[in-house]
């Protein structure tokens, strides 16, 4: 993402993520795809991070990050548990191979949702807005070369998997901002806000706590 028309000097910028989380089985699952992933196309994105449906992707001060836990919790209380299912692979020519997230629609309530209470919140400025990830899926490799991407989808658009999860929260995560190599480093877990499915009328009193 980059990072311009920051008017703020002295005050903390980090790149935040919020994800759903597969449970460690099926973690350890899709991390051996990625590892054979890697073994055949040494890309290098395949490497490190844990497998994850994104919702949205932003930048933000830290100094509003105690605003936004709060709203996500707000948002996560009125929630319901998801069931995932995923089936199969998928790509964005010509850069990404992903597995495919079949059950979307609960995924995009729930993003729709976040973007119509907090998306303000998650605006850095004109230049740095909140990137909702409206096509759920777990990435295999990013950021591919031509000949990479071409080969591993030749293989991978005829490689079968499948999987689910009952994702009973999500997690926000969040990494400095280093403009030299900002990828590599690692992502923190700020908070992790369970789906409770209450009333609106207890989301409500629970604002004014």
């Amino acid at each position: 993402m980059q990072l311009s028309g920051i008017t703020m000097p002295g005050y903390r910028v980090y790149e935040y993520l919020l994800v759903l989380n597969p449970h460690e089985e099926l973690r350890n699952r899709i991390n051996q795809v990625k590892k054979e992933f890697y073994d055949a196309y040494k890309a290098s994105t395949t490497i490190g991070g844990k497998p994850h449906v994104a919702l949205v992707n932003f930048l933000q001060y830290e100094l509003m990050e105690e605003r936004l836990v709060n709203r996500l919790k707000t948002i996560a209380m009125g929630y319901y548990p998801i069931k995932v299912e995923l089936k199969d692979f998928g790509s964005f020519p010509s850069h990404t191979i992903y597995i495919s997230v079949i059950s979307k629609m609960p995924i995009q309530s729930l993003i729709k949702e976040i973007r119509g209470q907090a998306q303000r919140m998650m605006k850095l400025n004109d230049d740095n807005k909140p990137h909702f990830i409206m096509e759920p899926h777990i990435p295999i490799a990013r950021k591919l070369l031509p000949w990479q991407y071409e080969k591993g989808w030749l293989e991978y658009s005829n490689k079968h998997f499948t999987g689910r999860f009952i994702a009973d929260g999500m997690l926000l995560l969040k990494r400095p901002i280093d403009e030299s190599d900002s990828y590599r480093m690692r992502y923190q877990v700020v908070e992790r806000f369970q789906f409770q499915n209450l009333p609106v009328s207890t989301k409500q009193g629970e604002l004014f706590v």
